[in-house]
């Protein structure tokens, strides 16, 4: 198998406009993530694809390959497609250019997903982390994830799901926004409409769900400080210096 990882990164964010480009212990947000993702050595090729000539630049004059996009897009996983449609590979990683905490271990246990899946009942596989704070699990910022018996994704919300009736029942999963795609499943997203429900929320991964692919979820104990606010920021700078 031919595995790439590819890095969507627009410069423009409403919660947090240019945060990419934001300094994270010396060096910008994109450019720990695109170098987390290429030291865990478990791909062919690692590419950050974007719209920006600052965010094109800040990773080119830094040793690293980028994508330029031709079109506009309304997903990273539309950016993707449209930089491998001409490629011959066979599985996808998106990984999120906020996230420069990516380590080896999760990306492996999702490409371990591809791997012994015989059958080709996987189209997508995905992160989850369980969480117990419940500042947290009501954060809309932290997308939650259930899951049937054979952990496939069944919904995906910025609100606290399941909703905890019963307490002793409900367990909390937040969804970490790294993607490992078929390459066909990939493309065909591309062209599927968006939902009401993904408008809704602003969640790709429901049109996933809404038009039958079946995406994987496994649980990883690594913990992932995503850039979403100026205060993620603050908390990963502190991480940072406590290495």
């Amino acid at each position: 198998m031919k595995i790439i990882a590819m890095i969507p990164a627009r410069y423009e964010a409403s919660r947090f406009p240019g945060k990419l480009m934001k300094d994270l212990a010396g060096k910008s947000v994109i450019l720990r993530t695109y170098e987390a993702t290429k030291q865990s050595n478990l791909f062919d090729e690692v590419y950050v694809v974007t719209d920006s000539d600052i965010i094109y630049k800040e990773i080119v004059s830094n040793g690293g390959k980028a994508i330029k996009s031709i079109e506009e897009h309304e997903s990273g996983s539309d950016r993707i497609a449209e930089a491998v449609k001409d490629l011959d590979i066979d599985i996808i990683v998106n990984v999120q250019g906020d996230e420069p905490f990516t380590k080896k271990t999760p990306l492996k246990n999702l490409l371990d997903v591809f791997k012994n899946d015989l059958e080709k009942d996987v189209d997508i596989a995905s992160l989850k982390i369980k969480m117990d704070d419940l500042e947290e699990i009501n954060n809309p910022n932290n997308v939650k994830v259930v899951t049937d018996e054979h952990n496939f994704a069944m919904y995906f919300s910025r609100s606290p799901i399941p909703y905890p009736r019963d307490e002793k029942y409900a367990e909390y999963f937040k969804h970490i926004g790294i993607y490992a795609f078929r390459k066909e499943a990939l493309l065909k997203f591309t062209k599927l409409p968006m939902t009401k429900l993904e408008a809704a929320e602003k969640l790709e991964n429901l049109r996933f769900l809404a038009h039958g692919l079946k995406v994987k979820m496994v649980e990883t104990k690594e913990i992932a400080i995503g850039i979403d606010t100026p205060e993620d920021l603050e908390k990963a700078n502190a991480v940072f210096k406590i290495k």
